[in-house]
């Protein structure tokens, strides 16, 4: 299987627009061959700190954002040549719209399984 973590940076203001916009691109993702699965999640978690982690504290739940709002995806493909030909046509499909909701170019991560 193949993979891409992607981590978006998005405008504070275009929660609602960013969000609607990754349940239409899920359900496009998902008709299309090669996709296993697709997954967007929305960062609304962190840790403390290293040390709450090694004590097992709990994480701790953001209550605001700060200048953005961070999103993953998280895309199970069944090849690289599937991701390729994928992502032609959802830069062509959707690339104006996202653009528009997003701080900084996403964060794009590409591999196999272990």
């Amino acid at each position: 299987m193949f993979h891409e973590i992607c981590i978006y940076e998005a405008k504070i203001d275009k929660q609602d627009e960013i969000e609607q916009l990754m349940k239409e691109v899920k359900e496009f993702y998902k008709s299309q061959d090669g996709v296993i699965d697709v997954f967007y999640i929305k960062r609304n978690h962190r840790q403390k700190d290293f040390n709450a982690v090694k004590a097992g504290d709990p994480i701790l739940k953001l209550t605001r954002y700060v200048g953005k709002v961070t999103y993953m995806l998280h895309l199970i493909m069944d090849s690289p040549e599937a991701h390729s030909k994928l992502g032609k046509i959802g830069l062509e499909k959707y690339y104006k719209r996202w653009t528009k909701c997003l701080i900084t170019m996403p964060k794009i991560l590409l591999g196999e399984e272990i």
